[in-house]
């Protein structure tokens, strides 16, 4: 057995939190054109476990409730990808989508932020 044989390998998924797991998964399939992977109850929390992600995609965003020690509204870190910024910048601005400025600087490819329904800061990199 080689000496990494228990080191992580992958990303399966990444949690945001959000307040109302029912309006942040109707933003998240509506709005941004998600598909759900996964809507499990989960009693113990009072919660559910939602996974979701863009059609494809290998790694998932749960919608994890918020709780103490773990608010809503902060900078996620997530970057996702598309093959046309300046459109889906577009789109999402006309469906009330909280976005930012379309930044398009030589040399480094087109993105902006937005934000979800809780505030949660993410971002999207054109990928082409």
């Amino acid at each position: 057995m080689s000496e990494h044989a228990g080191r992580i390998r992958g990303i399966h998924t990444i949690g945001v939190p959000v307040t109302d797991q029912d309006e942040a998964l109707e933003f998240y399939t509506g709005t941004l054109g998600f598909e759900t992977r996964m809507d499990a109850p989960i009693p113990q929390m009072g919660s559910r476990w939602i996974e979701v992600a863009p059609p494809g995609a290998p790694v998932t965003v749960a919608l994890v409730r918020a709780r103490d020690g773990l608010p809503a509204g902060g900078e996620s870190g997530i970057r996702f990808t598309t093959a046309h910024a300046a459109a889906l910048h577009t789109e999402l601005a006309g469906a009330g989508v909280d976005v930012g400025e379309l930044l398009n600087w030589p040399g480094v490819p087109p993105m902006f932020a937005f934000r979800d329904l809780d505030g949660n800061g993410l971002e999207i990199v054109q990928d082409s």
